[in-house]
């Protein structure tokens, strides 16, 4: 925990799946936090600390340092440039760390109009999921001029184990879409792998112990595929969340020319499930629209 001198007033707008978890473990480490969330502050981070705020025009008001975790670009602009957003109570000297999963073109231009008010702007996108929130062992992908990224690391080294400064802004946001398309392959190779073992008649969870042992093995196939098989679907990172990655994906190839047909795959397969009300559901569900493919479930 730190105190006294080196406690600093930190905002957090956006406390969801993610942010919420994200929040209590700045709060645990002894961080004085400012919060604003649509749908409320819950309880639980009120009880350890937290100082509830009106809006994001206010957290900006009282923290040095906030961070914001919403689900999409336009989410993004709003709580930065709407009205009460963060920019109507920045002051120079303050910095904003963006961890949601949002276009990098946009970033950059987030960036700019952030900077031109004397303030630093780090686009911080996380992997790992909500189990990696909770337990600080988050990826944390930052794009931000050097001396941005110095100055808030000790925060992102709260929540995160392997923090990388990736490049300039929009730079954290690019590996982060990068991110998304190997989760998203990953995902889509387990489904198909456990659906092929479960359709010769061989036990898929059998089968996805044994490949955990092998070359085969990965964390998508530990995490996601027991949720495969457990048809365990809560949401840790939801389906429309994975899918609109995978949008800004394949509009990022189409402008640099460049082709990502298993990507435009997976991205479909997401289409799918969102097409049969599962948007909501974890990641892994992508595995239900094979299923509905084959006419046969991976597991009963």
């Amino acid at each position: 925990m730190v105190t006294g001198a080196a406690a600093r007033d930190v905002g957090f707008v956006g406390l969801g799946i993610m942010g919420r978890p994200m929040a209590a473990n700045l709060l645990r480490a002894g961080h004085r936090l400012h919060l604003h969330s649509r749908s409320g502050v819950p309880p639980a981070l009120l009880a350890a600390g937290g100082v509830p705020c009106p809006d994001a025009a206010e957290v900006a008001r009282r923290a040095e340092v906030v961070f914001t975790m919403v689900p999409a670009t336009p989410d993004v602009e709003r709580v930065l440039f709407g009205p009460g957003g963060l920019v109507e109570g920045l002051s120079p000297g303050k910095a904003v760390v963006d961890a949601s999963s949002v276009d990098p073109a946009a970033t950059r231009s987030f960036a700019e109009r952030v900077a031109a008010l004397g303030c630093d702007f780090v686009d911080a996108p996380v992997s790992g999921g909500e189990l990696g929130a909770r337990d600080a062992t988050l990826s944390i992908m930052a794009g931000a001029t050097d001396a941005a990224f110095a100055r808030v690391r000790p925060l992102l080294e709260v929540l995160g184990k392997t923090i990388t400064h990736v490049g300039p802004p929009g730079a954290g946001q690019t590996a982060k879409v990068a991110n998304q398309i190997v989760v998203a392959l990953h995902i889509q190779a387990v489904a198909e792998a456990l659906l092929f073992a479960a359709r010769a008649g061989v036990d898929p969870e059998r089968v996805r112990r044994a490949l955990l042992g092998g070359f085969a093995a990965s964390r998508v196939l530990e995490v996601h595929g027991a949720r495969m098989t457990a048809r365990a679907f809560a949401p840790g990172g939801r389906v429309e969340l994975h899918r609109k990655d995978l949008a800004l994906a394949l509009e990022g190839a189409r402008a640099l020319g460049v082709a990502l047909p298993c990507t435009a795959a997976a991205h479909a397969l997401f289409d799918a499930c969102v097409a049969h009300g599962d948007g909501a559901l974890d990641q892994s569900a992508l595995v239900t629209a094979l299923e509905r493919l084959a006419g046969a479930p991976v597991a009963g």
